[in-house]
């Protein structure tokens, strides 16, 4: 199960996401990079030394509507203490374009949001420009409830069954879906097992991670059991709740599950 950091960028800066409420992120003070707060260099430099070899980028001006932070996402994706290629990037991509731009910057995978997505074309024309292997689906829910995009919503056949929505995105082609809901992270209230497990059994072959809620290294191992190829962090470390040590024990669990395939 890959553990994937995860980095908020609002104006440059690195803040701490939390329940979702965007106006009230403030810069990032973390355990992990003492004395740098806001940081995303300082924070990418220590995910690496935690053995994380790639990121989540949510780049909140591009989500919110303004322009992509491509400087920054270049810096992260290409520089000596960036992540060579393992970059994700979720920038409100809704078009090829968008996509192709944010691959010349060094995002490695294209993350498309349900909270962005105007119509699930949209995300069949993405890709096809860029390659099924590049694009990964975001199933944004607020307390379980999805937050698609009314254009989305009128279009849809599926109206707003999480199960559905996730199933149209890797019908349209996408090879991963992650489930976020934006409502628990950074609160360490835990991820809904009963919708990764509904949506483990429907998709069997797509990748599926989850992000928002994680508190412990408890939660990691008990979301491998239930199938989860990866997870998003950022709250747990920065808060020092889960370290290095717990993501070198989780990695030499993998281990002999890695053996028996």
């Amino acid at each position: 199960m890959q553990i994937i950091p995860v980095l908020d960028l609002a104006n440059g800066v690195a803040v701490h996401a939390r329940a979702g409420e965007r106006a009230r992120y403030a810069p990032v003070a973390s355990a992990l990079a003492p004395g740098t707060p806001g940081d995303p260099l300082a924070l990418a430099r220590a995910f690496r030394r935690l053995g994380a070899r790639s990121c989540y980028v949510a780049d909140l001006d591009a989500i919110l509507g303004g322009a992509p932070q491509l400087g920054l996402i270049h810096q992260l994706a290409r520089s000596p203490e960036g992540f060579d290629g393992m970059v994700w990037v979720d920038a409100g991509t809704t078009c090829p374009e968008r996509a192709a731009e944010l691959l010349r910057a060094g995002a490695a995978r294209i993350v498309v949001g349900l909270e962005t997505l105007r119509a699930f074309a949209d995300l069949a024309a993405i890709v096809e420009a860029v390659g099924s292997p590049r694009v990964a689906f975001s199933l944004d829910l607020r307390l379980g409830a999805p937050l698609a995009h009314p254009s989305l919503l009128d279009a849809g056949r599926g109206g707003t069954d999480a199960v559905v929505l996730a199933e149209q995105s890797v019908a349209a082609g996408a090879s991963a879906v992650i489930v976020l809901d934006l409502a628990r992270v950074g609160t360490g209230v835990g991820i809904d097992h009963g919708l990764l497990a509904a949506l483990r059994r429907r998709l069997p072959k797509a990748e599926l991670l989850a992000g928002g809620g994680v508190l412990e290294r408890r939660d990691l191992e008990r979301l491998e059991d239930a199938g989860c190829d990866g997870v998003l962090l950022a709250s747990a470390l920065h808060a020092g709740r889960i370290t290095a040590h717990d993501l070198s024990a989780l990695r030499r669990r993998q281990s002999p599950a890695r053996a028996r395939r």
